[in-house]
């Protein structure tokens, strides 16, 4: 098959562009590289660089003709969302659709869109959150994502656009950008890589950090492969159900680097939840996906990476 991915040159889907190559499928990559980056990039891929909300992407759609469309481009940030709201809507909404216009006006067969499990729940009284909980989200990230899903159950009645939606925990491996404020794992590894001391930010009676999903990359691909040709028109959750707080991520890694250091704390930011932790067992019945990683094996993984990343410079 002919798979475009959106975000393709970015941490999760230049790995999703890896596996659906090794798989034998011809993989387009559409990405801005405001986020992304060209070291990220497959060279077996072909890539154009240009926005999911630039009116010409129609071009790239009217060229290629592609089979399935991963959309993995967004701004990921929930702070970020916040602070500037039309920055998120402009990528998460208007980007959304001006990709499904395409998708429908050029015979695209199913688009695997990525949501947030992490945030689109909001503060949930159901823990772990399952599909079936109503979504409460409690920043604009999270409202825009929750668009997007209803954009794709729109264009599916309206056109019938197939589709399958996964709603991501906290994914986290090599390749993440420590940049912005969606990569805690990368934020702290390169931190204590620059001697620099990390902050955890938690809430007072809650000084251990926020409790969150934390599910390694690797995992995830496999749910994008599955999903080519499974779950049609469902939404699955991609997590661990698995509970970690920040205090306890960060332990992890300072294992694993062989170091020791005491982090500063900080309060709790606009946005951030207290808790999250999903429920996967739909994704078990139905697309076969359970994670294979542990939170150990996953960030020492990630911090082997790193630490190779470094000394090849």
């Amino acid at each position: 098959m002919k798979i475009l991915i959106t975000g393709g040159a970015g941490f999760i889907g230049s790995h999703v562009a890896d596996a659906c190559l090794e798989a034998g499928h011809e993989v387009l990559v559409v990405d801005d590289l405001s986020t992304g980056s060209l070291d990220n990039l497959n060279p077996r891929a072909k890539f154009y660089q240009i926005s999911i909300c630039d009116p010409s992407l129609s071009q790239v759609f009217e060229r290629e003709q592609p089979d399935i469309v991963n959309h993995h481009a967004a701004q990921i940030s929930v702070p970020r969302s916040i602070e500037a709201p039309l920055a998120d809507v402009e990528t998460n909404v208007k980007g959304t659709v001006n990709l499904l216009e395409n998708c429908v006006k050029y015979k695209v067969k199913k688009v695997v869109f990525i949501s947030s499990g992490g945030a689109i729940y909001g503060e949930a009284e159901e823990y772990p959150t399952s599909e079936a909980y109503p979504p409460k989200p409690l920043s604009v990230y999270a409202i825009n994502k929750l668009a997007g899903e209803n954009y794709l159950y729109f264009y599916n009645y309206q056109y019938g656009l197939n589709y399958t939606v996964l709603r991501y925990a906290n994914v986290y491996g090599p390749r993440q950008n420590a940049s912005g404020e969606a990569g805690v794992v990368s934020i702290f590894i390169n931190a204590l890589l620059a001697g620099k001391t990390p902050t955890i930010y938690a809430y007072p009676d809650a000084p251990e950090g926020m409790i969150r999903d934390y599910v390694y990359v690797m995992d995830v691909v496999r749910a994008n492969l599955l999903a080519l040709d499974r779950g049609d028109k469902e939404i699955f959750n991609i997590g661990t159900c698995v509970e970690t707080t920040t205090s306890l991520l960060y332990k992890t890694i300072l294992w694993h680097m062989g170091m020791q250091k005491e982090p500063l704390r900080g309060e709790a930011r606009q946005g951030d939840l207290r808790r999250s932790m999903l429920d996967c067992s739909k994704a078990f019945q139905e697309l076969g996906w359970s994670p294979i990683f542990t939170l150990e094996q996953g960030i020492k993984e990630t911090v082997q990476y790193y630490l190779r990343t470094r000394s090849e410079r």
